[in-house]
């Protein structure tokens, strides 16, 4: 299984493009999608965009990823 996260369109150069990814900003390659402009929301895994999404879809896994993180911290061991 393959885990994609979404991430919003900051520039577009020909194949490439620079996306913020929780607020970090990342270069991956385009060469899979095609049609995205600046703002748009795409799915990336190992460097790549692998589809565009809607806002709405990505704004929803981008939450569900925040409460699987907090439920994870949530069940860690406490130091005594």
């Amino acid at each position: 299984m393959c885990l994609s996260i979404p991430a919003k369109v900051i520039s577009v150069d020909g194949n490439s493009a620079r996306v913020s990814v929780g607020g970090m900003l990342v270069n991956i390659g385009m060469h899979l999608v095609d049609d995205v402009h600046v703002g748009d929301y795409v799915l990336v895994h190992t460097g790549f965009a692998l589809q565009k999404i809607s806002e709405e879809e990505a704004l929803e896994t981008i939450e569900l990823i925040r409460q699987l993180e907090k439920a994870g911290e949530e069940e860690k061991p406490k130091d005594p």
